[in-house]
C-alpha cells in the first residue's frame, strides 16, 4: 500500500516506521529538525519489540509533492487536526481511507468537516512514546495497539487492506472493531482520566493508583467518562470501567501520559481535546462532571500560558 503518515512525531513515527519495517510504501509528511533528521539518516526507532531504523526513508513537508495515497496515519497533536485536514487534501484519492490516531472521541467527526466522510475512518491507537530526539522514535511502555474502522460499523475494503499491512508488521496489534466508536471511547476513557490527574498532580501513573484520595479520583473520573458514553448513546458496557482501571493498574509505575507531560513542560497540550472535551460533551447532555470540570478549570491558566494567551 501507498501510506502517508501525516505527523512522524511519537505515534505517527512509531507506527509508520512498523509499516515501512514492513516494506510498505511509505512516506512521512513532517517538518522542522525532525523532517532533516528522517531525510538524512532515516527514521530511528527504540523499542522493546525490537530497535530498526528506515533507510532510506520518504518524507516530505509538501502534501503535494506526494500525490494521492492509499491511506493516510493522522498523527499530528488533536488541536492540529482541521489544520491538518486542509493540508491533507493533496494526498486523497478516489479509494483513500484516513484513519485520526488521536486523543480524544472528537478527530473524526473534525476530519470529516473538511473533507466529507466518503474516507475518513473512526481510529485510535495505544502505546507509550515519545520523540527522543530529531528522527528518533523511542517507545517506553504498553503494548503497541492499533484499531480503525468505519463509524457506521460498515465494511471498508481500504480499512481491511490497511488492517493487512499491519498485520504484516512487527511490533503491532492491529484490529477492526465491531463497534469502533465504543472503542475510541474505551480509549477515551483511560486517557482523560490518567491525563488529567497526571497533569493535576504532577505523579507518575504508580503514585496516582497507590493512594486511597487519587485513585478514589481515579474511579470518579472514570465514572464521569462513562456516564458521558452513554449520554451520547455510545455503547459502552459499565464493565469498561473496572476494565480500565485494572489496565491502569498493569501500567509501568513510572508511566506518564503525553498530555501530563506536555502541560508539565509548558508546551501547548490536548486539555481541550480530553477533560475539556468530557465537560464540553456533557454540557452538551445535560449532565454534570464536577471531577472533569475541576480539573479542566485548575489547568486552563497553565495551558493559556503555554499558548502566550496570558502572562502568570
Amino acid at each position: 500500500m501507498r501510506i502517508a503518515v501525516f505527523g512522524a512525531g511519537s505515534v505517527g513515527g512509531y507506527f509508520g516506521g512498523r509499516l515501512a519495517e514492513a516494506g510498505e510504501d511509505l512516506v512521512f509528511i513532517c517538518r522542522g529538525d525532525h523532517l532533516k533528521a528522517i531525510q538524512q539518516d532515516g527514521l530511528r526507532v527504540e523499542s522493546s519489540e525490537g530497535n530498526f531504523v528506515v533507510q532510506p526513508a520518504q518524507a516530505s513537508e509538501d502534501p503535494a509533492e506526494v500525490g494521492p495515497v492509499d491511506a493516510i496515519l493522522v498523527g499530528v497533536k488533536a488541536w492540529q487536526v482541521s489544520q491538518a485536514a486542509e493540508s491533507m487534501r493533496p494526498l486523497i484519492g478516489a479509494e483513500t481511507v484516513v484513519v485520526p490516531l488521536q486523543n480524544g472521541v472528537e478527530a473524526a467527526s473534525q476530519l470529516e468537516a473538511v473533507l466529507g466522510a466518503g474516507p475518513v475512518l473512526g481510529g485510535l491507537c495505544r502505546i507509550m512514546s515519545f520523540i527522543a530526539g530529531p528522527g528518533h522514535i523511542r517507545h517506553a511502555g504498553i503494548d503497541p495497539y492499533v484499531a480503525f474502522g468505519r463509524l457506521d460499523t460498515g465494511r471498508s475494503e481500504g480499512a481491511e487492506r490497511l488492517r493487512d499491512a499491519f498485520a504484516r508488521a512487527k511490533g503491532v496489534r492491529v484490529e477492526i472493531p465491531p463497534d469502533i466508536r465504543e472503542a475510541m471511547w474505551r480509549k477515551f476513557l483511560l486517557i482523560a482520566a490518567w491525563g488529567g490527574l497526571g497533569a493535576l498532580t504532577r505523579a507518575p501513573i504508580g503514585l496516582i493508583r497507590s493512594q486511597p484520595e487519587t485513585r478514589q479520583m481515579l474511579k470518579q473520573a472514570l465514572q464521569e467518562i462513562h456516564a458521558v458514553a452513554v449520554a451520547h448513546r455510545v455503547a459502552l458496557p459499565h464493565a469498561a470501567i473496572a476494565e480500565t482501571l485494572a489496565f491502569i493498574d498493569s501500567l509501568p509505575a513510572q508511566g506518564t501520559a503525553s498530555m501530563q507531560r506536555d502541560i508539565i513542560a509548558g508546551r501547548p497540550s490536548e486539555l481541550a481535546s480530553q477533560n475539556g472535551a468530557v465537560v464540553r460533551l456533557a454540557r452538551q447532555a445535560g449532565i454534570e462532571v464536577p471531577l472533569h470540570s475541576f480539573i479542566y478549570q485548575s489547568l486552563l491558566l497553565l495551558e493559556m500560558q503555554a499558548r502566550s494567551q496570558v502572562s502568570i
